[in-house]
């Protein structure tokens, strides 16, 4: 979908700040250990899970650490899936608990097609309004396929809860002038794109 959170290739953010000393960790490692324990649990896969952040209100996805994105997500599929309420999480929080806004339309995969290592290749411009597996910085952009990986459930639809195709990714090679025109050095960016965002160019 085309939220906030699709910010690769982006400008204007600044220098990422880190700090020097380790992070001590207090209730993030509970956090991995729910979201963990719900995809091993078949609660939810990994593209609900993803979907879910890409679905938090702007300003809190802006001001949201990383873990509380994750507990966010992770809360907001309880409550979709019937095994919590907010009104629980809300007692136990001691206040307001913020969810992930309503899941929107997800869809099917296109038909099967295949790409052979060094065919070139364009990624459509779909633009979406439900869960995707593509950046933006790479729509209508053709690239070279470099390498096939092994097939996954295709993520607009699982992400979505329907029926999903096992898809391959392929590597696709792009030139970053080609991505960015004359705002970036000379290189070669490296993606993997699913069998149904691409077309043969």
């Amino acid at each position: 979908m085309d939220g906030f959170h699709d910010i690769g290739g982006k400008q204007g953010f600044g220098r990422v700040v880190h700090p020097d000393a380790p992070h001590d960790e207090t209730w993030e490692p509970a956090v991995r250990a729910l979201s963990g324990c719900a995809v091993i649990n078949h609660v939810y896969n990994m593209d609900e899970f993803r979907h879910a952040i890409e679905r938090m209100a702007p300003r809190h996805y802006v001001a949201a650490p990383y873990f509380e994105r994750h507990l966010t997500a992770i809360a907001t599929l309880l409550v979709e899936k019937g095994l919590a309420t907010r009104e629980e999480l809300e007692e136990l929080a001691g206040g307001a608990f913020p969810l992930s806004g309503p899941i929107g339309p997800g869809r099917p995969a296109a038909p099967p097609q295949t790409f052979a290592i060094g065919e070139r290749v364009r990624v459509k411009t779909d633009y979406v309004p439900g869960h995707v597996r593509f950046p933006a910085y790479i729509r209508g952009k053709t690239g070279e396929v470099v390498a096939v990986t092994p097939p996954y459930p295709f993520p607009d639809a699982a992400g979505h809860g329907m029926p999903a195709p096992m898809e391959p990714t392929y590597d696709v090679r792009f030139r970053s002038r080609d991505l960015w025109a004359d705002a970036c050095d000379d290189a070669l960016n490296h993606v993997g794109v699913f069998q149904s965002y691409l077309e043969k160019a």
